[in-house]
């Protein structure tokens, strides 16, 4: 359950073609399967092409119907590379976040599992062919539900749901060879630690509300020893570890963190995450000094960063978007959608999507302009993603010194009530 979801990205729209192209070249009477199409394609082009090598991991994916974990509604996404809301203000991980925090397991087919958030069912589906065991808690009573009668539909025999607080894990059930957490605690959970064996593994994004780190922890002598992976995205942590957040950072006055990618952690910009086929470089002609590059040869495939900001519609009425792009031989993708553009989408309190602008598109060859774009905050706002990219378009766009400034703020009538 994490980041924004993105209905229009660059390489799900590439996907969504593959798919209906998959189904239309289906010979009469050969029965193939347009969803079994759509996820090899997937797995290709997104997810092992992003570096994660794992054999089985990539089979499980291959194998696993995220069709069915999804509101039949939003089924033609299934096999975008995006998050997609499954309801109660939660969402489905993007495949390839689901496949690599799975590598990240090093799960085997002895491993007892537990997971924290069973959101929609899918990353228990994933895991469960291969191990021995999966254990799922979830603390939305609704969605807890749903995901438990999806997977006794789909015959996962080796998945156990609950609902529950994933703060007290399972002790019942403990220990535990792995342990993967699918929202955001600021720190990991005293129960969980004690319940997970000697040697064994923890995969679990901490920190704060819009900023955090994916971690991969290892117990030795009892104790976790930490390895940061990557910038992340996911809904906070319910119950019991909201209560003992310290920082407690509600959307206030929106900021964006790193705009002068400034900060880096080798050539990764730091509070940018799902970086695809960008780095950081250094720029002559821009105030900082440095900038973000993204290049792409393949049409279609993803080459973009995103970052989550908080924003509330009821007290931010208009902000200014601003970045320095440069581009060369910049050309969109095959389909309407595949634009090199920077994008700022709006989400409400359930992570539905309620307004989106751009600055853009782009294209040609050209050298470092300076782009202005006020934007009107929807009342409903409650989230906010920034997204920069090549979005499935082809050549090189560099973007520098983005930033985002409150034009205006404190809206003088209270937000409707269904703007909650």
């Amino acid at each position: 359950m994490h980041q924004p979801t993105r209905a229009k990205a660059g390489c799900g729209a590439m996907l969504g073609t593959l798919l209906i192209t998959a189904a239309a070249a289906a010979a009469p009477g050969q029965n193939r399967d347009p969803w079994a199409e759509a996820r090899a394609r997937l797995v290709e082009h997104e997810i092992a092409a992003a570096g994660v090598k794992d054999g089985r991991v990539c089979d499980a994916m291959r194998a696993t119907p995220r069709h069915e974990f999804i509101p039949p509604s939003m089924r033609r996404y299934a096999y975008f590379d995006i998050a997609i809301p499954i309801g109660e203000g939660q969402t489905i991980s993007s495949p390839f976040t689901v496949a690599y925090m799975t590598e990240q397991l090093r799960p085997l087919p002895t491993d007892k599992i537990l997971e924290i958030g069973t959101g929609s069912g899918y990353q228990a589906a994933v895991l469960s062919p291969l191990v021995s065991k999966v254990y799922s808690i979830e603390i939305v009573e609704p969605l807890g539900k749903r995901a438990a009668q999806t997977l006794r539909r789909l015959g996962y025999k080796n998945v156990e749901t609950k609902i529950g607080d994933g703060y007290l894990g399972w002790p019942e059930h403990a220990p535990f060879d792995k342990i993967i957490v699918t929202c955001s605690p600021e720190n990991v959970p005293k129960p969980l630690v004690e319940q997970l064996k000697e040697g064994g593994r923890i995969v679990v994004p901490l920190g704060q509300r819009y900023q955090q780190t994916l971690y991969l922890f290892t117990k030795l002598n009892g104790v976790l020893q930490a390895e940061p992976l990557q910038p992340t995205f996911f809904v906070p942590m319910m119950g019991r570890a909201e209560g003992e957040r310290i920082v407690r950072t509600d959307a206030g006055e929106p900021t964006l963190a790193n705009g002068d990618f400034k900060d880096v952690s080798g050539d990764q910009p730091v509070g940018w995450y799902y970086v695809r086929q960008g780095k950081v470089e250094t720029a002559d002609g821009t105030p900082s000094g440095r900038c973000l590059s993204f290049h792409n040869d393949a049409p279609g495939r993803a080459a973009q960063a995103l970052q989550a900001v908080g924003v509330d519609g009821r007290r931010t009425q208009e902000i200014e978007m601003s970045l320095r792009v440069r581009g060369r031989n910049v050309r969109g993708g095959s389909l309407p959608e595949q634009q090199p553009s920077l994008m700022i989408a709006f989400f409400n309190a359930n992570r539905q999507p309620v307004g989106r602008h751009r600055i853009g598109p782009w294209s040609g060859s050209f050298d470092w302009v300076e782009k202005h774009l006020r934007i009107k905050v929807p009342v409903a706002a409650r989230l906010a993603s920034v997204e920069v990219g090549l979005w499935g378009g082809t050549g090189q766009i560099s973007v520098a010194d983005v930033a985002l400034k409150v034009l205006a703020s404190k809206r003088p009538a209270a937000a409707p009530a269904d703007a909650k």
